[in-house]
Order: structure tokens, then C-alpha cells, then sequence
């Protein structure tokens, strides 16, 4: 799966547009104190694994990439690119991450960089399952 990447047009990747959805459903998850709880009888969007959606607003204080991976658990990260600060999006089929910009830096579940011009990982975020409950622990502000 190395060689997959997402078919983004030229003005989506110039102006950023991210092509993970934010959930259809906004009562699937909360923000208090720290942590991000999601519902996961409402996020549709992570129900198989290889799937993924992005968590912004509520006075979330940053961007968090929720992922079901193939390997069937879920991933957080901070949705923040090391090169540009763009979202970065789940590349399907595979357990890689990509920017959303030109730059096109990659990046495995661990937050690492495989490649492009990122100078910087993204930085992992801890998620807890309880049944149909996801917790995730956003770090000290």
C-alpha cells in the first residue's frame, strides 16, 4: 500500500481542504475538561475499520483526527500537519496518514514521518475504549 496516495484536485491541495469528514451527526461526541468522549453508536463515520473523522469546534482547543484502523482500533491524533499546519486525512486503504496541502509529508499511526517536507511528527493522542464509548485525553493546555 506504500505507493497509495489521495486523488486530491490542484485547488483542493493548494487551499487545504481536508477530505476526512467532521461527523454527520455533532451530538456524537463532547469536550469537557480535557476530554474528547465519542459515541460510537452515533459516529457512523469510524464504524469499519479503515475509516476515520475529524473532531473541530466546541471550544475543542485543537484539531483531533479520531481513526479506525485496519488493524481495528481506534487512533487519535492532533489533526495538525508538521509541515504547514494543515488537517491530514487517512489514506485509504492503508495504515498511513497524508497532509492535505502540496507537500503530500506522510505519516504512520505513531505520529512518525515516512516522508515530505513535515519537520515534525504529529503528536498521538491516548484513546481509551469502553464499550461504545471512545475517551481521548487531550494533552495539558
Amino acid at each position: 500500500m506504500e505507493g497509495k496516495t489521495l486523488r486530491r484536485s490542484f485547488w483542493q491541495r493548494i487551499l487545504g481542504i481536508a477530505a476526512t469528514r467532521a461527523p454527520r451527526d455533532p451530538a456524537c461526541w463532547r469536550y469537557d475538561r480535557g476530554i474528547v468522549t465519542v459515541d460510537l453508536e452515533g459516529a457512523l463515520e469510524i464504524a469499519a475499520p479503515g475509516s476515520s473523522v475529524r473532531l473541530e469546534g466546541k471550544d475543542l482547543p485543537v484539531r483531533v483526527l479520531v481513526v479506525h484502523g485496519e488493524d481495528r482500533k481506534f487512533h487519535a491524533l492532533h489533526n495538525c500537519c508538521g509541515h504547514l499546519g494543515r488537517r491530514v486525512d487517512l489514506v485509504p486503504g492503508s495504515d498511513t496518514l497524508q497532509c492535505c496541502s502540496v507537500g503530500k509529508s506522510r505519516y504512520d499511526f505513531t505520529g512518525r514521518v515516512l516522508n515530505g517536507p513535515a519537520t515534525r511528527g504529529l503528536h498521538v493522542l491516548p484513546v481509551e475504549r469502553e464499550g461504545n464509548t471512545l475517551r481521548i485525553r487531550l494533552p495539558h493546555e
